[in-house]
Formats: C-alpha cells, structure tokens, sequence
C-alpha cells in the first residue's frame, strides 16, 4: 500500500489574499462585495484566524481574477504566461429583479479606472445607475438585439454594431426595446 502524505495543516491562505488585494488596489470592503464574503470574515482570514471553505476560496479567487490554486499557493511570484478564465469562473452580477446580467470580464485591479462587461437584457429589462465618480464615461456597443440609452432624459436607439458613448456622471439607463434577449459589451473609463 502506499503512503500518502497528508499536510499536518490546512494552508494558511491569508498572506496570499492580503497580498493579492493589495496588489490590486482593492480595500477588504471592495473585495467583499466583489466575492460576497463578509469583510469580517476576510478580515478573519488575512490575519490566520479562519481558512476559507473551498466554495469561498472559489469566490475570493474569482473576484480576485486568479485561479484557486494561486490564491492557495504560499509562493506565486511567477506569473503564468497566459492565464484563461474558464466562462464559470467570470464573476456574474445578476439583477433578477430588473431583467439583466452583468459579467465582470476587466480584472479587478482595474476596478475603478477601467471596466468591461457583458451585458445581457431580458426583454423590458434595464440597466439603472446612479451617476458614476466626475468625468466617467461609458461605452455600449450593441451585439445582438435592440437596446436604448437615456441620460438625462435623452434616449437614443442603438443597431447592432452600433456604440453608444455618453456621460455616466448623471443617471443613466439602459433598456432593451425589442422583444427578445439583448447582448452588448459595455466599457466604464474612470477619470
């Protein structure tokens, strides 16, 4: 029979968080609401008083846009050449209640700066944001279906193709307006 050696230990995770938070300039109030992990419990984990469940681990790598593996490794200073987030593994802000889907496709450490989702819109879902930081501005281009966007009271209509930029430091809204399932890459530029 043979031996297997099993770790006397779980690996201690949180200097592996803390310096991954950092490094992308991410608070712990950021990263829980990025992972949907209670900043008491980050907080637990980064100074050793907990270990992460897998499933949490899992949420925390994610919103951290590394694989599990890196976040449990004590030594990651060698980047991967190329690192591929599998599609299960792109955070997902899903808005049931107003009929969208927002993918997190930017890393988190550009959070803040630079963004880029997808956005799905069920038909007569929408899309409402409160004004973003002064100067930010947004970019909506159209992939499948009919989508409009109001700033101000203005409302234009989008073809597929077509991109949409506007001022995201007033309300804004996105809309399907046709009767099926609407897609479109949006960018956010932080000034």
């Amino acid at each position: 029979m043979k031996n297997i050696a099993v770790p006397a230990s779980p690996p201690e995770v949180g200097a592996m968080l803390q310096k991954l938070r950092l490094k992308r300039g991410l608070t712990l109030d950021d990263l829980s609401r990025a992972a949907g992990v209670s900043k008491s419990m980050l907080s637990q984990i980064e100074r050793e008083k907990a270990n992460p469940t897998i499933a949490v681990a899992w949420r925390l790598a994610n919103a951290l846009g590394v694989g599990i593996g890196e976040l449990l490794s004590a030594n990651s200073e060698q980047p991967e050449a190329v690192h591929v987030l599998e599609p299960h593994e792109t955070p997902t802000l899903p808005g049931h209640h107003s009929g969208y889907v927002l993918r997190i496709l930017g890393p988190m450490d550009l959070a803040g700066k630079f963004e880029w989702y997808e956005l799905t819109l069920a038909p007569n879902g929408m899309l409402r944001s409160n004004p973003h930081d002064p100067g930010t501005m947004e970019h909506l281009t159209l992939v499948s279906g009919g989508m409009e966007v109001e700033v101000d009271g203005t409302a234009r209509l989008l073809k597929v193709g077509g991109t949409a930029r506007y001022a995201a430091d007033r309300p804004h809204i996105i809309r399907n307006s046709g009767e099926s399932e609407a897609k479109a890459m949006l960018v956010v530029i932080h000034r």
